[in-house]
């Protein structure tokens, strides 16, 4: 269930019928990492450099050396500071065009099915914005455990799995459901929600690649939500 949904969302992603949303949310997400690229080194600039400029008055000539390393830590820093982002900017980013993914799938996939309904735009905004917050904090903790080894990598993936899977297959349920039907169904389904949020982190993890995330993995849970539905609605004992 799980890998035929990436499955099928990635085949999709450079899809004729994908090309508009694909230039809209790839160029969206760009262009917020470079403000936000920004937006980090002017903090950086505006908290660390006064501390420098007051350490190396009176140094000796070496202080040219001291400045480069202060550098690279510095853009070390900024690295990070920016791939803490990029999961937290792939959800504000869904939030605005989710239903846009939903409906190609949809119309692609499941041309016999009701359509779904957009999520209010309002609404949508608000809980892109609320998960915003909640991704920067899962992912701060992460970043806390980033020095201890192996542990760094796990934390990525547990925080990111957890709060990207919950969040789109929610947005992607909302379609056809109320918030709090939308909510029961993701947590009856805990486990499978979850393994396919780790699709999601390990798409995440990939350089380059990860700037479509939002694209893949709202295509992801649309087929995802269909199929848990479908199985939801299947008797007892009746396999797919």
């Amino acid at each position: 269930m799980i890998f035929d949904a990436a499955r099928t969302a990635a085949s999709q992603l450079f899809t004729p019928a994908f090309r508009q949303v694909f230039l809209k949310t790839l160029g969206l997400t760009i262009l917020a990492l470079v403000a936000l690229w920004f937006g980090i080194r002017e903090l950086f600039d505006w908290l660390a450099m006064p501390w420098i400029d007051a350490m190396l008055p009176g140094l000796p000539d070496w202080t040219g050396w001291l400045g480069l390393v202060a550098a690279i830590i510095a853009g070390i820093g900024l690295a990070l500071g920016l791939a803490l982002l990029i999961a937290p900017v792939t959800a504000i980013v869904a939030g605005l065009f989710l239903d846009d993914v939903a409906e190609v799938v949809e119309k692609t996939d499941y041309p016999k099915d009701a359509p779904g309904r957009p999520v209010p735009a309002l609404r949508s905004l608000v809980l892109a914005i609320k998960f915003f917050g909640i991704v920067i904090l899962g992912n701060l903790l992460a970043l806390f455990l980033m020095f201890i080894p192996l542990v760094n990598i796990g934390a990525f993936f547990l925080v990111n799995g957890y709060l990207l899977g919950r969040e789109f297959f929610e947005f992607a349920a909302m379609r056809f459901r109320s918030e709090q039907d939308a909510k029961d169904l993701r947590r009856r389904n805990a486990g499978t929600v979850f393994m396919a949020g780790l699709v999601i982190a390990a798409f995440l993890a990939v350089p380059i690649l990860n700037l479509l995330t939002p694209l893949f993995a709202a295509a992801m849970m649309v087929h995802l939500h269909k199929a848990v539905s479908a199985s939801e609605m299947r008797p007892a004992g009746v396999r797919a």
